[in-house]
């Protein structure tokens, strides 16, 4: 045998037990994590678009719960105390119907650890419905985060650990002194920014994100009464320049062009006046900040330390489990604030590779753990935790956790 070839296979069997290891060690970790009883662990996932991968036989999240409850071969559970999830639960280039809505419920049926109450939704550009049809009603009726449509969405509020407070576009919870800030994505709304009147019948996903300015404010006010919390934003957008592909027409090749390419991959729009007969909004550009990452930014000059801790976010499918854009990964910190880009669990629009973070709180720490889970193999690694994703990130409190159910 060619002396070069037998060192090319020593190094290639050393680099597969050396994966192993690493893999078998990562999931005594995650064992070890789940026993002790002053962890709190939040399953951060988004992009299921249950409607694109049923069409091919695959029940995106489902099989994502199934997973994490131990009932699929070959995939290692994982225990979690709530999901909090980034949207886009549909898939139409049109808005939403109850077909759709059927199906995402069915899916979220398989949870059979944890109570439906146990997740936290909010609404992706593809979730949103034309504005004259009632806005956002497919997401207030089938993901339901108010618990008012119950005989649709099976979410009873009264059953939620941790009560959500606020509307359907802008509320809050709290567990121990973790607070979400939960945003949700206008596209009920005129064109460029939404789906534009039922009338027009456009088409696409117009996927660059949008918020009201009263939402804005809502949330600012959040973040400032709120600085001994350890502050957590969920929005299906992230800001611009922060994880990958967010940056101004990084989009481009990936996105839809319906609402114009530029902003497309990350939260562009704010919408100064909803009235459809005055409609303005403003953008987010390199020259014209948006108003949340100008307030990031004055914050931390002035007060030398970040507004908040963590924002998650899905909407841009990560292609690999550690992909790299103009120097921007899955996980990135700007402002002094963690983004974590979550999506998708779909494998089939826009496909990328499945997968979904666990993130560890442990009480008495600042440290938070991030963990990547892939929900198919990519590549040579299989189903399961992906430990080169990793992450540990400091955070402004020490974690205090709520009491155990």
């Amino acid at each position: 045998m060619n002396p070069l070839r037998k060192h090319r296979i020593v190094r290639t069997g050393c680099g597969a037990v050396i994966a192993c290891f690493l893999l078998w060690l990562l999931a005594e970790e995650q064992r070890g994590l789940a026993a002790q009883p002053n962890t709190f662990r939040v399953w951060a996932a988004g992009d299921s678009h249950v409607t694109a991968d049923i069409r091919h036989g695959r029940e995106s999240l489902a099989k994502a719960i199934r997973q994490s409850q131990g009932e699929v071969e070959g995939a290692p559970p994982f225990d979690w105390d709530i999901m909090v999830d980034a949207g886009d639960l549909s898939a139409s280039q049109f808005p939403p119907t109850d077909e759709d809505g059927r199906e995402l419920v069915r899916q979220y049926g398989e949870l059979a650890k944890h109570r439906r109450e146990d997740v936290y939704n909010v609404p992706g550009n593809h979730d949103g419905t034309y504005y004259d049809q009632g806005i956002a009603w497919w997401f207030r009726k089938w993901a339901d985060p108010l618990g008012e449509n119950t005989q649709y969405s099976g979410v009873d509020a009264s059953r939620r650990r941790f009560p959500v407070e606020g509307t359907w576009e802008r509320c809050r919870f709290q567990a121990g002194n973790l607070l979400f800030l939960m945003l949700s994505d206008r596209n009920s709304a005129p064109a460029p920014v939404g789906r534009g009147h039922s009338s027009q019948r456009l088409k696409g996903g117009f996927p660059a994100g949008a918020v009201t300015r009263e939402t804005f404010e809502w949330w600012k006010t959040q973040v400032l009464e709120n600085q001994d919390a350890i502050l957590i934003t969920v929005h299906h957008h992230v800001l611009r320049g922060t994880t990958t592909r967010s940056g101004y027409g990084e989009g481009k090749g990936f996105h839809g062009a319906s609402g114009g390419i530029e902003g497309s991959s990350y939260l562009y729009f704010t919408i100064e006046n909803e009235s459809p007969e005055n409609f303005r909004f403003s953008t987010s550009t390199p020259d014209h900040p948006g108003p949340f990452e100008t307030f990031l930014e004055q914050f931390q000059k002035e007060h030398d330390h970040p507004a908040m801790d963590l924002w998650i976010g899905g909407h841009t499918h990560a292609i690999s489990p550690d992909q790299q854009y103009n120097g921007k990964g899955l996980v990135a910190q700007r402002w002094g604030v963690t983004f974590v880009q979550v999506a998708g669990l779909t494998r089939y629009h826009a496909a990328g590779a499945p997968m979904s973070r666990l993130l560890t709180f442990t009480g008495g720490s600042d440290m938070l753990r991030m963990d990547l889970y892939l929900h198919e193999p990519y590549k040579s690694s299989p189903v399961g935790w992906y430990p080169p994703a990793s992450r540990k990130v400091k955070l402004r409190h020490a974690f205090r956790a709520p009491p155990k159910r």
